[in-house]
């Protein structure tokens, strides 16, 4: 029987999200990712040669998801921002593999994936600043920080905080999308 290579990184692949997102990548175990993609653990490492570089393979194919759900627009940043909420609403798996790499990664290594995203995106905030289209009290790199801490505050905070909460997801969109478009009056 031919093994079919490209079918088993996927496997890998679905496996490691899952087991990243959930348990981060100390937590994470490649004996239990292998047995979940139905291969064994010597797959794994000639496929992706480490935990770390798995890890980066996952995490990369999560922006390059991220970007085609979540377009970046920096002429409507209330839009942008109602759609990275909705993203990560709809994706508790995406926002949680976000914090792990966050919290697990932050001396690593910069992405080549996540680096030029946001070159790209600070490029463009820094044009439409210069355009007019977009104020200068905040550098691109502050402008987009706080477009983004807006846009998952609701799903980055305290479960308790949730007893206060507007419990209609409809509110808690609006609230972010009005919030935003407040940023850049």
């Amino acid at each position: 029987m031919i093994r079919d290579a490209e079918r088993t990184r996927k496997r890998l692949l679905d496996a490691a999200t899952a087991e990243f997102a959930d348990l981060g990548i100390a937590g994470a175990r490649v004996n239990r990712i292998a047995e979940v993609a139905g291969c064994n653990k010597a797959m794994l490492y000639a496929y992706y040669g480490s935990k770390d570089q798995l890890f980066d393979a996952v995490f990369t194919a999560h922006v390059g998801d991220f970007l085609a759900r979540v377009p970046f627009d920096a002429a409507d940043l209330p839009t942008y921002a109602g759609r990275l909420f909705d993203y990560f609403e709809d994706n508790p798996a995406a926002r949680r593999l976000s914090v792990w790499y966050r919290l697990e990664r932050p001396d690593s290594p910069r992405l080549d994936a996540v680096v030029e995203v946001d070159r790209l995106r600070l490029e463009e905030l820094a044009h439409a600043q210069s355009d007019g289209g977009l104020p200068t009290h905040y550098t691109p790199a502050a402008l987009l920080a706080l477009v983004q801490a807006i846009s998952t505050a609701w799903s980055s905070t305290n479960p308790e905080h949730d007893l206060a909460a507007p419990p209609d997801r409809d509110q808690r969109r609006t609230t972010v999308v009005d919030a935003v478009r407040r940023l850049i009056a």
